[in-house]
C-alpha cells in the first residue's frame, strides 16, 4: 500500500546539460535515440491510460544526448505494459499491494525477472518477500550494486550471469572425459 505522501525523495527535475564526464552527473543518458523514444512512448502510454505523473517527465533534461528526466508513475494498474514490460530507462513505477503475498504475485506476474527491490523496516520481513520474488536479483532498501555478485535474469530477461566467479564460468568450457 502507499499513500499520495510516499514521493518525499522525487527525482530533481533540473534542466541543466548533465554530462557522463562531469562529476556531478548522477544519471547518464539512455543508450539511443530509439531507446529514449521507446521510454517516452512508453511513459505517455501509461499516462493516457490513467497513470499519475508523480514526478519527473519524459522529455531530455539537456539539450542534446539521450537524456530522459527520472520519472515515478502511480496509480498504475498492474495489467499496463508500464508495470509488466522492461524499460530500460529511468523509470520508477509504483504500485499499490495488499500485503507481502499480494506484492510477490504482482513481482512474480510478468515474462520477465531481471531485477527487483523490496523497501521494509523489517529486515527478516525483507528477506523473506526476496527469498521469494522470481528475479535474478533483488535489492532490499536500495542496496548499492554489487559487482562481486552474479548479475542475470530469470524467464525472458536473459540467460546466464555475468560478474562474480559464477560470470567468468560462463566464459569456461567444461570437457567430460570417461575411461
Amino acid at each position: 500500500m502507499y499513500s499520495n505522501n510516499v514521493f518525499p525523495a522525487a527525482p530533481p527535475t533540473a534542466t541543466r546539460s548533465i554530462w557522463p564526464v562531469d562529476p556531478a552527473t548522477r544519471l547518464g543518458p539512455v543508450i539511443s535515440g530509439r531507446q529514449r523514444e521507446s521510454i517516452a512512448q512508453a511513459v505517455e502510454g501509461a499516462l493516457g491510460r490513467g497513470a499519475r505523473l508523480a514526478a519527473g517527465g519524459t522529455y531530455a533534461i539537456a539539450e542534446r544526448g539521450h537524456f530522459l528526466r527520472p520519472t515515478i508513475l502511480a496509480d498504475v494498474d498492474r495489467s499496463d505494459p508500464v508495470a509488466r514490460d522492461e524499460i530500460f530507462g529511468p523509470v520508477l513505477v509504483v504500485l499499490a499491494h495488499e500485503g507481502d503475498e499480494d506484492a510477490i504475485a504482482a513481482a512474480n506476474d510478468s515474462e520477465y525477472g531481471l531485477a527487483g527491490a523490496v523497501w521494509s523496516a523489517d529486515r527478516d520481513r525483507a528477506l523473506s518477500v526476496a527469498a521469494r520474488m522470481d528475479t535474478g536479483q533483488v535489492d532490499i532498501n536500495g542496496a548499492a550494486f554489487n559487482p562481486l555478485a552474479p548479475f542475470g535474469g530469470w524467464k525472458n530477461s536473459g540467460l546466464g550471469r555475468e560478474l562474480g566467479h559464477i560470470g567468468i564460468e560462463e566464459f569456461t568450457e567444461l570437457t567430460s572425459v570417461q575411461l
